[in-house]
């Protein structure tokens, strides 16, 4: 089976605004009961929880993650009985995650081993503070600071799963090309650089780069993502332009499986890998 999910919003790659979750749909449905039974409008309220407009809107339509001191000051504000407070706990605490894209940064959190090759960003996983909040910036529809710093926040969050103390076995499969792009700028290339290095020195995880010059590549239809999870059973995920899909068919798994497999024989070794990163952190 192949599960499609929506197409809005943003996961490991680049731009958009996440979709709602239910858990923030509701604690918006009730933020905005207490304002109409306190009669305010939410410009009147926006002030008096010194947030703008366009703010308390959001979060009344559950497109924003509520931060805690709106919730504290709502909470006082509307007189609501404790009501507001106790309907953030229940939050999803993935904010700045695509919709389409929480089911699979959940099985990651469960997963004994990752796998990823990425032609377009480097993946999230691996990314600094400077350069996801230039990935971000990058791509269209314009976003408020706010907005960016929420997704910057919750792609960096997932990096926990970098130092699980059960350690996940990673193997990370990143283009030259991706790098050499020099995204953000030379200081911020080359912070990244350094990073990667310092990640690719981790026990348990193997990074390899694959050349500019590479004629076959088993790569070529786009990123991969494979996770096997505490069953040992395998899933894929695929990502485009405006969403995302869950790969869960046996006979479509062991298609990415094998050019997965393929592209490790193709990239750079990771000690050959490490050489060509030091040699263009070198160039900058």
């Amino acid at each position: 089976m192949v599960v499609a999910y929506g197409m809005n919003g943003e996961g490991g790659g680049c731009g958009g605004e996440p979709e709602s979750s239910d858990s923030l749909k509701g604690f918006g449905a009730v933020a905005k009961a207490f304002r109409e039974r306190a009669g305010l409008t939410q410009e009147e309220l926006a002030p008096l929880v010194r947030y703008a407009p366009h703010t308390v809107a959001s979060i009344e339509q559950g497109r924003r993650f509520p931060p805690d001191d709106f919730v504290d000051r709502a909470e006082e504000v509307l007189d609501a009985f404790g009501a507001l407070r106790a309907a953030s706990r229940y939050l999803s605490r993935q904010p700045g995650l695509a919709a389409w894209f929480r089911q699979w940064a959940k099985l990651e959190e469960q997963a004994v081993s990752l796998r990823t090759y990425e032609c377009r960003v480097v993946p999230g996983l691996l990314q600094t503070r400077a350069y996801a909040k230039a990935v971000t910036l990058s791509v269209p529809p314009l976003k408020d600071d706010e907005q960016v710093e929420r997704q910057v926040t919750a792609r960096l969050e997932r990096q926990e799963l970098l130092r699980r103390k059960q350690p996940i076995a990673f193997s990370f499969i990143i283009e030259q090309a991706v790098l050499e792009r020099g995204t953000g700028g030379v200081e911020v290339t080359r912070e990244l650089i350094d990073h990667l290095l310092r990640i690719g020195e981790m026990h348990h995880v193997q990074l390899q780069i694959m050349p500019l010059h590479q004629p076959v590549h088993a790569g070529l239809d786009g990123p991969v993502r494979l996770l096997e999870g505490p069953d040992h059973k395998w899933l894929g995920y695929a990502e485009g332009q405006r969403g995302g899909m869950l790969v869960s068919e046996p006979k479509e798994v062991s298609i990415l499986y094998q050019r997965y497999a393929k592209m490790r024989s193709q990239a750079l070794t990771p000690e050959d890998s490490a050489s060509l990163l030091r040699r263009m952190r070198g160039a900058l």
